[in-house]
């Protein structure tokens, strides 16, 4: 059962993370208003469009995207106040040892923690598609419109290549697809171009198949043929931000479907499917980090605290910044690189937590 002492210090914690994420979002949108208006007004983008689609979903995003160090910056603040008050003084002098003290930090950080996953998981991704389009359309088209040497593995045994393939007409040139029977080939089919119709059809013009059978070779040349390829332009045309607009559950498919089709450059998803999780556990490790740094009346009072929160909290991004581009180039497997900072910072909580006051 929760004490009034309990509840006291979920209140604090939760309403100062819930303040401090109000105070610098209302920052952020106002720095981005001002970055963004002269794009909004040259691409006329519709004041309903920039509120609803832009706006409604950037808030989201962002507060989540930065939720662990809220949750950092939040327990460093109002223990620090609790702290040079001598309310924490006075719990522990009634026999509560620093353990106990933890209990309601630990249930908020469990709040937010889960909060946070499912938003990540379920309830952001659908939003970002929408924030994504906008930005495409009035601010700076990212999306992947053109690509060139592609060559994927529609199922095993057979290997589709594009010369080049342009996602405004539908259509690649100088495309073929090899059927193998173990490490023998089959069958190849040539042609000038193929265009992506719905679903997996393909539209295959000017062909030429080849068909293989021991020292024999059959020859069939045509003009126009429909096909079934269980592939399509999103299979290959990736954009950076891609993994945004999916859940948890589509971002994992979508990395074991590429991994079967032979797709090299899916570190950015599978980082983003890790770092999901990752960030389950920092909540609790800051948390930790925060109220073991902070509980301690110090002579610099909260100014000292709060600067050695944002010291650290700016080593915590650049520790996630460095592994991640580690992971890009491949020196590291994306799941430790977005676990590094945790593993960091798990010691740094150890070592705080044993020299706390008790």
């Amino acid at each position: 059962m929760l004490s009034i002492l309990d509840r006291y210090i979920i209140k604090k914690f939760l309403g100062t993370y819930v303040f401090s994420i109000a105070l610098i979002i209302s920052i952020a949108v106002v720095f981005d208003i001002n970055e963004q208006l002269d794009k909004f007004l040259k691409n006329k983008a519709p004041l309903s469009a920039i509120v609803l689609d832009y706006y409604v979903n950037f808030i989201p995003y962002y507060t989540n995207l930065f939720s662990a160090l809220f949750v950092f910056i939040s327990v460093i603040f109002f223990t620090s106040k609790l702290a040079n008050n001598s309310e924490i003084i006075a719990m522990l002098s009634n026999g509560m040892s620093f353990k106990r003290l933890m209990k309601p930090y630990m249930i908020s950080a469990t709040v937010i923690a889960i909060l946070s996953f499912i938003l990540t998981s379920f309830i952001i991704p659908p939003a970002n598609k929408t924030r994504i389009d906008f930005q495409n359309k009035y601010i700076k088209n990212k999306a992947v419109d053109y690509a060139s040497k592609i060559q994927v593995q529609v199922e095993p045994g057979v290997i589709a290549f594009f010369e080049s393939y342009d996602n405004k007409n539908k259509s690649g040139r100088n495309f073929s697809l090899d059927k193998f029977d173990g490490k023998e080939l089959v069958s190849r089919l040539t042609a000038k171009n193929i265009e992506y119709d719905s679903a997996y059809h393909w539209v295959v013009k000017n062909y030429q198949i080849r068909e293989f059978n021991g020292m024999r070779e059959t020859l069939k040349n045509g003009d126009r043929t429909d096909t079934t390829l269980t592939i399509t332009p999103n299979d290959f045309l990736i954009s950076a931000n891609d993994f945004e607009k999916m859940n948890t559950i589509q971002l994992y498919e979508h990395i074991k479907r590429q991994k079967d089709r032979g797709i090299a450059n899916i570190q950015g998803f599978e980082i983003e499917f890790h770092k999901r999780f990752a960030s389950i556990a920092s909540a609790f490790i800051l948390t930790i980090i925060g109220a073991s740094l902070s509980a301690r009346k110090m002579k610099g009072g909260m100014g000292l605290n709060i600067g050695l929160g944002i010291l650290l909290s700016l080593t915590y991004i650049i520790f996630l910044t460095v592994s991640s581009s580690f992971a890009v180039s491949g020196l590291v497997s994306p799941m430790i690189a977005a676990w590094i900072p945790n593993f960091v910072f798990v010691f740094i909580a150890i070592l705080l937590y044993r020299k706390a006051p008790n």
